[in-house]
């Protein structure tokens, strides 16, 4: 990527088919070095490597780093982390390795310690034979690349949500996942609030009766929406800053020219790296519904969505919008930007509300918060924290809360819905071939805007 005679899908070719060949690092043993590759030990340190460590990236870095059982010792960005990003943070990857080596230098008594080693490119990363796992908290447009090349090279993994920028990067993830028998953990938490659980339990167990309606409430209040939807100029042509590699940043998208908005957090409400607000907060939201209507290995049959996004400027994620699903069974999923954020299940013997973040429940009648789920009754179970049951299937190979499957079928509903918001249409879904069957149109645009899956 940093020559001009290296083009972008040779760098997609060559990142898909990393492997876990060896280069001369010092490491720790890891248990695949002792032919135990599917056996880790109860008691066996996680050795982990943090591959994107901006804002959500430094946040699960930091929780990981406090577990007793795990050590970061390498992190890895494009951003060297020189300058403050253009959210006013200092981040990258010599901020990050100054946090993990002054915790284990506090924790160990060491004031000399220097453990962790840094990474401008996460095939080097990868190819650490010592690392276990790893966490992909990169820019959406990355997750798919990174975390297929990570599968390959035998990581286990713990991906952002959305899991995948576009739906054919998703069965590829997965498809991956599957082939080399890696675990991951898409980054859903919300789904392993215990009040989160305990109320899809009682729907799952007919507490509210038949469900008919499902309603989602992604409202657009937040002072960075509101940013957004005023920016309609074009963005500023800037010079890049030093120590970040912007043409490694871009990675398979086209090139554009550098302004700061393009990047760090801003990427988000543009489509070529991300899907706005419908795959921010609504992944979350949706991946809920996907809980609670115990629909997490399918999808809905038919979505059509209307929304508005600037007409100019830089920025094209959908800012204003509504949407309705039918699934097969015909319960219905609406979708406003009302507030409060959250989601509604609706029976015909009651409902409950959910509120992101922070799972308050509200129910009608009230009375169902008191409900006990029986011994014979569907369980959904229960974890310490989402970030802390990656580790644990990690050591027991368990799946948890949110593996591939789970992250790819949330991250499908909402990029077909902002499929259905560009072309204006109602769309028919399959969701067991994965294919928009009723306007060719749609599915020829769902093809340019999907890469193709990789050669696993």
């Amino acid at each position: 990527m940093r020559s001009n005679k290296t083009t972008r899908r040779d760098f997609i070719r060559r990142a898909a088919g990393v492997s876990a060949g060896a280069i001369g690092f010092p490491y720790f043993v890891p248990s695949a070095a002792l032919g135990m590759a599917d056996q880790t030990g109860a008691n066996k340190r996680i050795v982990v490597g943090c591959i994107g460590v901006g804002g959500q990236g430094s946040a699960i870095m930091k929780a990981l780093m406090d577990m007793p059982d795990t050590q970061i010792v390498a992190v890895c960005d494009v951003d060297q982390g020189i300058h403050k990003s253009s959210t006013g943070r200092m981040q990258g990857r010599n901020v990050a390795k100054k946090v993990v080596e002054d915790y284990y230098a506090a924790k160990k008594n060491l004031p000399a310690y220097k453990g962790c080693d840094t990474y401008d490119d996460f095939r080097k990363l990868l190819a650490r034979k010592d690392i276990d796992a790893v966490t992909v908290c990169t820019p959406d447009h990355w997750h798919g690349l990174i975390s297929i090349a990570a599968a390959k090279a035998g990581k286990h993994i713990y991906c952002e949500k959305p899991l995948v920028n576009t739906i054919a990067e998703g069965r590829a993830v997965c498809d991956a996942v599957k082939k080399y028998k890696r675990i991951l953990q898409t980054g859903s938490h919300e789904r392993s609030n215990p009040k989160v659980r305990f109320a899809c339990e009682l729907v799952r167990n007919g507490r509210l009766g038949k469900i008919h309606t499902v309603r989602i409430n992604l409202p657009m209040s937040d002072g960075h929406h509101k940013q957004v939807m005023t920016w309609t100029d074009p963005q500023p042509e800037m010079s890049v800053p030093e120590g970040f590699d912007y043409n490694f940043w871009l990675g398979p998208n086209p090139k554009a020219y550098y302004t700061e908005k393009r990047c760090h957090f801003w990427w988000r409400f543009i489509l070529a790296t991300g899907g706005g607000e419908m795959t921010d907060r609504g992944a979350h939201i949706i991946d809920i519904a996907q809980l609670g209507l115990g629909t997490d290995n399918t999808g809905p049959i038919e979505l059509v969505a209307k929304g508005e996004r600037n007409k100019t400027g830089l920025f094209d994620t959908f800012m204003n919008f509504g949407f309705g699903c039918r699934y097969a069974n015909g319960v219905r999923m609406i979708g406003t930007n009302d507030e409060p954020r959250g989601l509604k299940f609706e029976g015909d013997k009651g409902s409950i509300f959910i509120h992101i973040h922070g799972g308050k429940l509200e129910a009608e009648p009230a009375s169902l918060l008191e409900e006990k789920i029986g011994a014979f009754e569907t369980h959904l179970g229960r974890t310490e924290n989402h970030r802390r049951q990656f580790i644990e299937c990690v050591k027991s190979r368990k799946t948890p809360f949110a593996p591939a499957e789970v992250g790819h079928r949330t991250a499908t509903i909402c990029h077909l819905l902002n499929i259905a918001m560009i072309t204006e249409s109602t769309l028919k879904w399959d969701p067991v071939a994965e294919k928009i069957t009723n306007n060719e149109a749609a599915n020829r645009m769902l093809a340019r805007t999907m890469r193709a899956p990789w050669h696993l």
